[in-house]
């Protein structure tokens, strides 16, 4: 197959890729297409995951076997392994071979030895304050990832990208959500009391906030459980 066939058919694959994202179900099924496609669009990765780095330690989200889960087990064991290096400077780690890992010996290893692969690859997909996620792929002994694997793998890193940035910009739309509910609830609650209009209402759950040192939804949940009142308005 020529280069130009190589490319056409590479952008088909991804061409399908997308539309089968975009008619998936859910969150976790269009995350399990992209691994599961790393494992077939990518020449040498046997193994794909997404590993997420947040306390208590490392999780796998999604896999497509147990490989990824047996290697974060192993990082979370040692305190080791390219997904805990948390402060991490470059959005991509790639050990071509494991035999002559410096950055995590012992982990390196033991994954060798136990579950048989050589090179591995960790490409950041988002990262926040207190936590990142990362795809991981991972190469059997014998293999090394190469500039190619590596620019596919960008490709589908940024899929997940995509994904997981529209799961959390929705969980955030639903924790706001839920705080306005519950602060309308409390308003309500003092409207009642105290028969004043929902601006008055809000101006005294600030009050307290302020005066208290609470924030202003902790105060509304309890005015909205208990429908007592703090002390003073």
């Amino acid at each position: 197959m020529s280069v130009g066939d190589d490319a056409t058919k590479r952008v088909s694959e991804f061409a399908q890729l997308a539309h089968a994202i975009a008619a998936a179900p859910d969150e976790d099924a269009r995350l399990q297409l992209v691994v599961d496609s790393a494992v077939s669009l990518i020449r040498r990765v046997d193994h794909a995951g997404i590993t997420i780095n947040a306390k208590p330690g490392l999780a796998t989200r999604v896999s497509s076997d147990d490989v990824v889960s047996r290697a974060n087990e192993m990082q979370n064991e040692l305190g080791e392994g390219p997904c805990l290096d948390a402060l991490r400077d470059a959005d991509t780690l790639i050990s071509s071979d494991l035999t002559r890992e410096e950055r995590w010996p012992r982990w390196a290893a033991r994954v060798r030895h136990e579950i048989g692969v050589n090179s591995v690859m960790s490409l950041l997909v988002y990262t926040d304050r207190h936590s990142f996620g990362a795809l991981s792929l991972y190469a059997q002994q014998g293999k090394r990832f190469d500039q190619d694997d590596l620019v596919v793998s960008q490709s589908l890193a940024g899929h997940l990208a995509v994904i997981m940035a529209a799961e959390r910009e929705i969980e955030q739309l639903g924790s706001a959500l839920h705080t306005r509910i519950i602060i309308g609830q409390a308003e309500g609650i003092l409207m009642e009391r105290f028969d004043i209009n929902v601006d008055q209402a809000f101006d005294y759950l600030r009050r307290v906030s302020s005066h208290t040192n609470r924030k202003l939804v902790d105060i509304a949940t309890d005015i909205a459980r208990t429908r007592k009142l703090p002390d003073s308005r």
